[in-house]
């Protein structure tokens, strides 16, 4: 508390809704003849942080998201090998797609959670590097869950017939499977968002490109060799002691690269976790910021509100006037621990799950018009990849090499080729996707983002109907009898991996354009881009979760395989590349940026 002249009274009193960056906002009442005089010079015991002006080494801005390719590897080796596996333990095609249904889940509800919590975390260990290293701890854990799920099983009661002749349904190895599956997926939504806020954090205001093509690299570097590590055969030769009883060569093979993500993961954690020099927020201060759905105040509101009083002189002599300060300090003190309290409890609810889904929900009622358009083109686009996603190793396995993880050796050793033919696709699919993304800029700036979201959609109607051609022309040759002996036809095996190469220009525009579109529409929007974002994201879970449900049910209609949801996948494309042509609005193609991808 602070006295001015003799006619001035100046109080400073916690408020529970104004925040400024001081510890404990507050009110400040002062006479009006001096209220200019206050409203300049800063609150007492000020020092505010400004912003990273200075452009961090690029070295350090390099090694402090090694992490990226860490997680990355592990989801190529979840997207390659773990829809097949889990048909090993005896799960059917059908309801193979159910275990899929945490992805979704979790990013809608986990990521954005985590980043609110990141924000305001006070550890001497920085904001984002304690999320990171408790979120690769769960990917480890996970991760062995997976690999070991057999031998669990085997040890808590399955049965202990040789996996090689068993053929039934091993059912504590599955519910072991699931349990890793999930945790996997909680903690990869765990580690991505704070690994994004790090890099975001430590780059300076002219590195945001250089980082996020930094970032976007690992997950290429990643993604590359997850998918040469689940495209590798050899794994259970060069480790023969991971085969077992109840885990066989697929098995031993998939124990084996999920180990070797574990150490990789581990060794880019320990690199970021070192180079990454994060400033501890460590004032309660830092993490009072306004909520989204808190009013929004101008610069003079946030920094403090200014009342008026005005105290005659000749009311109250100098002694009088300490006994009152003195009361009224005493009570300001008892008022701030109360309303902080409050505000405390305040903030905790509205950062809960519940509040960030409804939060969500809310505001599409305050989107520009033109979004619900791009929401209903990411929705179908969403739709058309998601069954490629799940089942496209499996189909390779299927389809297109005729074998059946339940079937006999013979047919078990070409389900297993045909897998490992599928993660050396998307491996070039991969590489595909990293060279295109340096074209995508200039394309949006040369047809206009709308007609490259357009036609990334028309790409993957037609290669997805052209999986289903591939299937029918397969089978239709392996009922002669000749594909059972020899495997999968040359020219087959040749068009399926053309088609992997294929997506991956699509995919590079999926990654990235829609979320360009929505940032340049929501960039005068009061909401905030973040908010439009995570709405924009409502638009890839939701078909997720409806892929994850439908599809295993709706290929079981039609008499198995992956077909249906194939041709299913080729018309939603069709109906978003329509969509996209005739509904999203005509954007300016001199200002288009690319934000970056957003993949995982």
């Amino acid at each position: 508390m602070t006295t001015g002249k003799s006619d001035l009274v100046s109080i400073r009193v916690p408020y529970k809704n104004l925040h400024d960056d001081s510890s404990a906002p507050e009110l400040e009442l002062v006479d009006v003849h001096h209220r200019g005089n206050h409203r300049n010079s800063p609150p007492p015991n000020h020092s505010p942080s400004p912003p990273n002006s200075n452009n961090a080494p690029l070295l350090h801005l390099v090694l402090s998201c090694t992490v990226a390719a860490g997680v990355q590897f592990g989801w190529a080796l979840q997207l390659s090998l773990l829809t097949p596996y889990i048909q090993t333990l005896g799960i059917g095609h059908a309801f193979s797609s159910f275990i899929w249904l945490c992805g979704p889940i979790t990013g809608l509800v986990v990521q954005p959670c985590v980043g609110i919590w990141s924000d305001k975390c006070t550890s001497r260990f920085g904001r984002r590097r304690p999320f990171i290293l408790a979120g690769s701890l769960m990917i480890c854990l996970a991760v062995i869950l997976i690999g070991f799920s057999a031998d669990i099983g085997y040890v808590l009661g399955d049965t202990h017939e040789h996996c090689r002749t068993f053929k039934g349904t091993r059912t504590r190895a599955a519910l072991v499977f699931i349990l890793g599956f999930w945790m996997l997926d909680l903690a990869n939504n765990t580690v991505q968002g704070p690994a994004r806020a790090l890099l975001a954090d430590l780059s300076g205001p002219d590195q945001r490109n250089v980082a996020n093509a930094v970032f976007c690299s690992w997950m290429a570097v990643g993604n590359i060799l997850g998918y040469s590590s689940g495209a590798s055969g050899k794994w259970n030769k060069w480790f023969p002691f991971l085969t077992t009883r109840a885990c066989c060569e697929a098995c031993g093979n998939l124990k084996a690269a999920f180990l070797v993500a574990v150490v990789f993961l581990t060794l880019c954690t320990l690199v970021t976790l070192y180079f990454a020099d994060e400033v501890p927020l460590t004032t309660a201060s830092q993490h009072h910021h306004l909520s989204d759905s808190s009013p929004l105040l101008d610069e003079q509101q946030q920094n403090g509100v200014e009342f008026s009083k005005l105290k005659p002189s000749s009311v109250m002599d100098e002694s009088n006037s300490t006994q009152t300060e003195d009361h009224i300090e005493k009570d300001a003190e008892l008022k701030h621990g109360n309303f902080k309290a409050g505000e405390d409890h305040a903030e905790n609810v509205m950062d809960g799950p519940g509040a960030v889904l409804v939060n969500l929900l809310t505001s599409l009622r305050h989107l520009p018009p033109a979004m619900h358009s791009v929401l209903v083109v990411m929705a179908l686009t969403w739709l058309s990849w998601f069954p490629f996603f799940l089942f496209d190793t499996d189909w390779m396995g299927r389809e297109v090499y005729h074998g059946d993880p339940k079937g006999g050796t013979s047919e078990v050793d070409l389900y297993d080729q045909g897998v490992r033919e599928g993660a050396f696709g998307l491996l070039l699919n991969s590489v595909v996707l990293g060279i295109s993304s340096f074209f995508i800029e200039p394309m949006c700036k040369w047809m206009g983002a709308k007609l490259v979201w357009a036609l990334s959609n028309f790409i993957v109607f037609v290669c997805m109907a052209s999986t289903a051609i591939i299937s029918l022309i397969s089978i239709r040759d392996y009922s002669g009898g000749i594909e059972h002996v020899i495997g999968a036809n040359e020219a087959i095996k040749i068009a399926s991996l053309v088609v992997f190469v294929l997506l991956g220009f699509p995919l590079a525009i999926t990654y990235s354009v829609p979320f360009a579109v929505t940032a340049e529409l929501t960039a005068d929007s009061g909401g905030g881009q973040g908010l439009a974002i995570g709405v924009l994201n409502l638009a890839i879970v939701i078909p997720q979760m409806i892929i994850s449900l439908g599809s295993g049910p709706w290929d079981a209609l039609f008499g198995g395989g992956n077909i249906p949801a194939f041709v299913l996948a080729s018309l939603c494309a069709l109906a978003g590349g329509v969509i996209a042509t005739l509904k999203l609005p005509d954007l300016s193609s001199s200002s288009f940026q690319s934000t970056g991808f957003h993949i995982g």
